[in-house]
């Protein structure tokens, strides 16, 4: 009888977190990935205003992320009200409300998408942990390549059929209002699941300080081609159906990144995974940076897209083994740390010109060498396995 409930129960914690982390993560957070190369040949943006629309976004990450640590929301509310914000703004994206009110709606779009990732984690895999299935974490994680490769076929689709900025953002918002009602509907009423770790003190020693710092790093490698793949691939190669699929398989390998790590490397030390997956990831800032050329940026694609879910992932479980019952604090801390990692990264785009090439080849050389000093602070110390199943709450 308890294994009938269960299955339901767990079915439900995996669907409710993929839906609500690729609404939330794909369309909140990088659906300005593959709609800024329209906007740009619409002639609504340049690359530095692209860069501080992203730079607006992350900022607002952060600060979603240090409310979820220091004024932690209930989880259920969070991921309710959260993924009803990350619609609203994003249909009022495709309004002609001009590059002010932009600069508005993606600040609060990261806000929204901070609270989410927070609440539906919390909720999901404590969920899956108190039926004993947390192996399945990775389809939860999964949600967030799937958002992103779903945005990216939408951009992909507009971009070949000429399809104006303005009623593909409407059409990614309706997509999210669709997510956000199926989620509120499907969520518990109320659920102890994660309700009182957040509550919980974290005892943030040395070894959870140099998390805090090596997740940090981890968002600024990777935000420079989260963000402007797509519109230096534009630069290459003209042909929207060509240059279009560089975010797909970018989400397409961040997707299938988690449910494969979960499978093939359930025995790997976390710490020792994501040190290794920084290491793909910098090799992939420097193809992307040394081979300018679309092949080069596919490879790119890739070994970021491949990885960036995969170090989520793992970082979250080395939390857990550090922190116990404190975990979501520190988590909420790393978070803090990677949002204003990334922060930065828009930021070095507008320092280094305008012009995509130049622009991007040094923050992409920077960013790899950040990546690679950050897996070297990772590989020594504790190199426990990962647990097999995470204590409730």
């Amino acid at each position: 009888m308890r294994q009938a409930r269960d299955g339901p129960g767990a079915a439900l914690a995996m669907a409710v977190g993929l839906a609500g982390l690729a609404s939330a993560m794909g369309v909140g957070r990088f659906a300005f990935t593959p709609m800024l190369p329209l906007m740009q040949a619409a002639g609504l943006l340049d690359l530095p205003q692209g860069a501080w629309l992203a730079a607006i976004n992350y900022l607002g990450y952060l600060v979603g992320a240090l409310i979820c640590a220091f004024f932690p929301p209930p989880p259920l509310q969070a991921a309710r009200w959260g993924l009803a914000a990350v619609a609203l703004l994003t249909l009022a994206m495709g309004l002609p409300l001009g590059f002010a009110a932009w600069l508005l709606l993606r600040f609060g779009a990261g806000v929204a998408s901070a609270c989410v990732l927070v609440g539906v984690s919390a909720w999901a895999l404590t969920t899956l942990a108190s039926l004993g299935r947390s192996n399945l974490a990775g389809v939860v994680f999964a949600g967030v390549g799937t958002g992103i490769a779903a945005a990216g076929l939408v951009g992909l689709a507009a971009g070949t059929a000429g399809l104006a900025p303005a009623p593909t953002w409407l059409l990614l918002g309706s997509a999210s209002a669709l997510v956000a009602v199926a989620v509120w509907w499907a969520l518990p009423a109320r659920s102890q699941a994660g309700a009182r770790g957040a509550d919980v003190p974290s005892p943030i020693g040395s070894a959870g300080w140099r998390l805090v710092v090596c997740y940090g790093l981890f968002g600024f490698g990777y935000i420079v081609p989260a963000t402007f793949l797509p519109a230096q691939a534009r630069e290459l190669v003209p042909d929207p159906a060509l240059f279009g699929w560089v975010w797909p398989a970018f989400g397409l390998a961040a997707a299938l990144s988690t449910l494969l790590a979960s499978a093939l490397f359930r025995e790997a030390p976390p710490r020792r995974l994501w040190a290794v997956s920084q290491g793909v990831m910098a090799a992939g800032l420097l193809a992307a940076a040394l081979w300018p050329s679309l092949a080069g940026l596919l490879v790119c694609a890739v070994c970021v897209g491949g990885t960036f879910m995969v170090m989520t992932m793992a970082a979250m479980q080395e939390a857990r083994r550090l922190a116990g019952a404190g975990a979501p604090r520190l988590i909420a801390a790393m978070t803090a740390a990677f949002a204003a990692g990334q922060l930065i990264g828009p930021f070095t785009v507008k320092w280094f010109g305008s012009g995509s090439g130049d622009a991007l080849r040094q923050p992409q050389l920077l960013a790899a060498a950040c990546l690679l000093a950050s897996a070297a602070a990772l590989w020594p110390g504790e190199t426990d396995p990962a647990p097999r199943a995470a204590t409730p709450g």
